[in-house]
């Protein structure tokens, strides 16, 4: 009797992935579940328990699905459209031909043989970046409540978060290390955010980003420009017809055609220094660093997919916690060819231009509960705000003064002698910050 219900809820949950994986192929959902069931018997893998990736889920389909997902990620967006070079990846690494000079043209030649010119050729092998997603957990508790929703779930969150992380790392990769001749970082020359003391994007400086392109010869036809959000917002203030564009426009990420550039947007463009060099991936910006926007041409850039494959542990090898955990591994890079045909603009920095906080850096209160309040001025008047980072010490900010109020610190022979806190008071509307450290005293023994 055991066995046979266990065949049937195995039966049952193979007609419910296979509805859903049919569903997701356009495919009618009898045709899925008859299908997976006809794959389980011919496979040999007719489950002997109820589980999320014996019973419904098979790693070949679940992974197919992923590579489906990853692969339609790319549609529609600034990768759009750039050679892909997958066919010649070999075990996840692509090797490239670096045509040294492209050959002379000879215009209406009269004298032959015509002169032989070689091109000096190297092959550059190149590694595939791998994206790895954090493990899963999937209780069987989860399981018995919710069946293949979660399995799905899963692989869309790990999908989107691989795809998110290949645009970012893509963009990295594009965009120049450092000013050069051949690769040029541009910086914007607006007027100043006092709060920030960011420089604003103007129509100028994205005329010389094109005329920077013109003088390495890019070709007009294949520019491309994405832009991070601040040089966005910095446009929107440009024009009500630009606005209206941006509104109409703004599907996928593209926003329009401008100055002979496919305009796109994207959230993760690469850090520069105040001083012009790229941060490293991954980095967070430091005061005066912001996101850049970067241009190339589509023909000098590649991009190629590698090898995906699932991880997974069953439930039933984890006794204690009970649960199933999943994983992906992913290969893909985008990166120039030649780095000969793009060209950033980072925002400029006026160090003048940032607020500043000023008051007390330390305070020491008392062991009893009570409140202390400071005041804390700013360079260009505005409120600040406040917020503590410890349970004991709760912070209120009014205009310019700050309400510290603790609780109190009772005698204890295990606790020390003091405990501290950070207080972090910032200005409304910009990253400008300022630590302030408060420091109570234990209560003396009774």
């Amino acid at each position: 009797m055991k066995k046979f219900i266990v065949i049937a809820m195995a039966l049952m949950l193979n007609c419910v992935s296979g509805a859903f994986l049919g569903a997701t192929v356009g495919l009618e959902p009898i045709v899925g579940a008859v299908g997976m069931n006809i794959v389980a018997v011919a496979a040999g893998f007719m489950p002997a328990e109820y589980s999320i990736l014996r019973a419904g889920v098979y790693r070949e389909i679940w992974t197919g699905e992923m590579v489906k997902k990853l692969r339609g990620g790319l549609a529609a967006t600034w990768l759009d459209g750039i050679p892909d070079m997958s066919s010649l990846v070999d075990n996840d690494v692509i090797h490239l031909v670096d045509v040294g000079v492209d050959p002379d043209v000879l215009v209406n030649n009269t004298t032959y043989p015509i002169p032989e010119q070689a091109l000096n050729d190297a092959d550059i092998p190149v590694g595939l970046d791998k994206f790895q997603t954090k493990v899963t957990p999937i209780t069987d508790d989860e399981l018995h409540a919710i069946s293949y929703d979660k399995m799905a779930r899963v692989l869309e969150s790990h999908g989107n978060a691989i795809n998110d992380s290949k645009f970012a790392k893509a963009a990295h990769s594009i965009c120049a290390a450092a000013n050069t001749a051949a690769t040029p970082v541009l910086s914007t020359s607006g007027a100043v955010i006092a709060e920030t003391g960011r420089k604003r994007m103007t129509r100028q400086d994205l005329i010389d980003l094109k005329a920077a392109l013109d003088k390495l010869r890019v070709p007009a036809e294949g520019r491309r420009l994405v832009l991070c959000p601040d040089h966005v917002n910095d446009m929107l203030g440009w024009s009500e017809a630009f606005e209206h564009q941006y509104s109409l426009d703004n599907a996928n990420g593209k926003i329009a055609r401008l100055y002979g550039f496919d305009i796109y947007e994207f959230a993760a463009n690469p850090l520069y220094t105040t001083a012009g060099a790229k941060k490293a991936y991954g980095s967070t910006a430091s005061t005066g660093e912001f996101q850049c926007s970067f241009a190339f041409y589509t023909n000098r850039i590649f991009k190629a997919t590698g090898s995906t494959k699932m991880y997974h542990r069953l439930a039933e090898t984890d006794p204690e916690k009970q649960r199933s955990t999943i994983n992906f591994r992913h290969y893909f890079i985008a990166m120039p060819k030649k780095a000969d045909a793009g060209a950033v603009l980072m925002s400029g920095y006026n160090a003048g231009g940032q607020p500043t906080i000023t008051g007390d850096d330390s305070l020491e209160v008392a062991a009893t509960s009570g409140s202390n309040t400071r005041t804390y001025a700013t360079s260009n008047g505005a409120a600040v705000t406040a917020e503590s980072n410890a349970d004991w010490l709760t912070v209120s900010a009014s205009g310019n003064k700050v309400t510290f109020t603790r609780t109190a610190y009772a005698y204890s022979a295990e606790d020390p002698e003091t405990r501290s806190a950070t207080v972090t008071i910032g200005i409304s509307g910009t990253n400008v910050t300022k630590s302030v450290t408060v420091t109570q005293a234990m209560a003396s023994q009774s």
